[in-house]
């Protein structure tokens, strides 16, 4: 069965909240900075004058020598010296609530089906342990170059023919998220993954907000 795209009025029958206008580009962007900053590993470390290792001495005397005065061979001027306000280890992490997070992937998922990006399916199963059997049944449902492929569950004969296919990502429902849903030319969501999808960008109910 052949892929189709996923429309307004079809987003709208599977429960999908779709968001118009401009609400929500806000949230997007701090959503994908979050995210890339928090895979910075913040290791860059370089030694000030106090941390290098060398003598307090003065490199010569004070008066008589018609030089410039200098105090220590670790100041920033000469060579081997400290460095100057340099990079020390540090998180760069980003603190964004559920909220703005859910918002967000709310405005991509709506963004991507608007643009006709969305591909539905009944499921995608790979019969035999082969990348081109994989590479094989995507080509059947885009010819697209990059491909985000969301499903409820993906089993192991799929998940090993298509790990060698770099243009293509798997990720199922509940572990998608903002910057994979804008990284890729196409998305190819089956119908499952679809239901867990719209449960996702579903405001929770006050009972739960309670707890």
């Amino acid at each position: 069965m052949s892929a189709k795209v996923l429309t307004k009025a079809a987003a709208k029958e599977a429960n999908i909240d779709m968001i118009e206008g401009g609400r929500g580009t806000q949230a997007v962007n701090d959503v994908v900075v979050a995210m890339r900053a928090a895979r910075r590993s913040g290791t860059a470390n370089t030694k000030t004058k106090a941390d290098v290792d060398l003598s307090g001495a003065k490199p010569w005397r004070q008066k008589g020598t018609g030089r410039a005065r200098a105090g220590y061979k670790s100041s920033p001027i000469w060579r081997g010296g400290g460095v100057v306000f340099g990079p020390k280890p540090r998180d760069y992490s980003k603190k964004v609530s559920k909220s703005v997070r859910r918002l967000a992937f709310q405005k991509a998922l709506s963004e991507r089906i608007s643009a006709g990006d969305v591909l539905t399916i009944d499921q995608f199963v790979v019969p035999e342990l082969k990348t081109k059997s994989f590479v094989a049944l995507l080509k059947r449902q885009t010819e697209a170059g990059k491909v985000l492929l969301i499903s409820d569950a993906f089993d192991e004969t799929t998940l090993k023919s298509a790990r060698n296919v770099k243009p293509v990502q798997l990720a199922t429902a509940s572990d998608v998220n903002t910057e994979q849903l804008l990284a890729f030319e196409k998305i190819l969501v089956t119908h499952k993954a679809l239901e867990r999808l719209a449960e996702r960008i579903r405001p929770p109910s006050p009972k739960a907000m309670a707890r």
